[in-house]
């Protein structure tokens, strides 16, 4: 059993960790790439070559007819990050080779980030350190718990169905918006069931956790954040494409409510884009889903469907061709 290893010796140890090695090296022989930078299709070819799993991760791909006419054996590709669309070709499909992704453990980091937000702006925090760094000692006024509010999970993918699971743990009513999502399965995750305009105009908090398609392409659109209840939290750190940025700019300039953006389209926007500026927003780079000890989490994926697939196990990350369109 031959392991491959492909994506550059930087990225390589900014995921895998000596203890994720070894346990690959309990599977097979495990070649890696201790070239610097991206691999070229021609390096891919040759790190390939004859291996019946390889593990792919940023910047490495496509996985063209060339590089995988190298490897007839390769049955599985594991992709130690998030989207596969970068790596998979229909040559890889019609192979019949399966696909897995770490997009679970990226999931968890994203919903851990988007329930830091929801108790610090419910909180009112980010008002008052700056008026105490500013000399003053704030009344609290605006500050609540998270107790008794409605917070509103715009998508259940990995990450929103990890946010709702984080939420359980709070007495607060979850209404969720995901049209594939049955009326059965939203209450086994601890969540409601609602339609797009009952959550805006209920929700204390909203989250999003949608991909980035054509459907979702400026969802949050002037008609419907205008739904949205005075003093409501806007979350999303999803992607930045979701929300109509011109139409949040104008609702947040009225006072109207709290934005927390890990993500915005383009990124980073620009030197003078009102969200920097404007005191009801707090703008992350995009640090929700996995940076530094949190980007072992997709190794750590990346094992454990590794070591499924030799046990004949299902993968957790498996990703169909049919999938493809509802991922981001």
């Amino acid at each position: 059993m031959k392991i491959a290893l492909l994506q550059g010796k930087e990225q390589r140890e900014k995921v895998f960790k000596q203890q994720h090695l070894d346990r690959l090296r309990k599977l097979g022989d495990v070649v890696v790439n201790d070239t610097a930078g991206d691999p070229s299709e021609a390096q891919l070819e040759t790190l390939i070559r004859d291996a019946d799993i390889a593990i792919t991760s940023w910047g490495c791909g496509p996985l063209t007819v060339r590089v995988l006419d190298a490897a007839p054996n390769l049955r599985l590709v594991l992709h130690a990050a998030g989207t596969v669309k970068p790596i998979v070709t229909q040559d890889l499909w019609d192979r019949g080779i399966r696909v897995s992704n770490a997009t679970a453990a990226l999931g968890k980091g994203v919903a851990e980030t988007a329930l830091g937000f929801t108790i610090v702006s419910l909180k009112d925090m980010w008002r008052l350190v700056r008026e105490t760094r500013e000399g003053g000692w704030g009344d609290g006024a605006n500050v609540r718990e998270v107790y008794n509010v409605t917070v509103g999970v715009v998508g259940a993918g990995k990450a929103g169905s990890h946010y709702i699971k984080l939420l359980r743990q709070f007495d607060v009513d979850i209404a969720l918006y995901d049209p594939f999502v049955s009326e059965a399965r939203a209450k086994e995750m601890g969540a409601r069931k609602a339609e797009l305009g009952e959550l805006l105009a209920q929700s204390d908090v909203i989250s999003i956790h949608l991909p980035s398609l054509p459907e979702t392409h400026h969802m949050f659109n002037r008609e419907r954040l205008a739904q949205m209840k005075d003093d409501c939290v806007i979350i999303n750190t999803a992607r930045g494409s979701v929300i109509d940025e011109e139409a949040l700019a104008e609702e947040l300039r009225k006072g109207r409510f709290f934005a927390c953006l890990d993500v915005t389209d383009p990124e980073p926007p620009r030197p003078d884009h009102p969200f920097r500026g404007l005191p009801n927003v707090v703008l992350t780079p995009h640090i929700a889903g996995a940076v530094n000890n949190g980007l072992q989490r997709l190794a750590q994926a990346v094992v454990l469907d590794a070591e499924a697939f030799m046990d004949g196990e299902p993968l957790e990350g498996e990703v169909r061709a049919d999938q493809l369109h509802l991922l981001a």
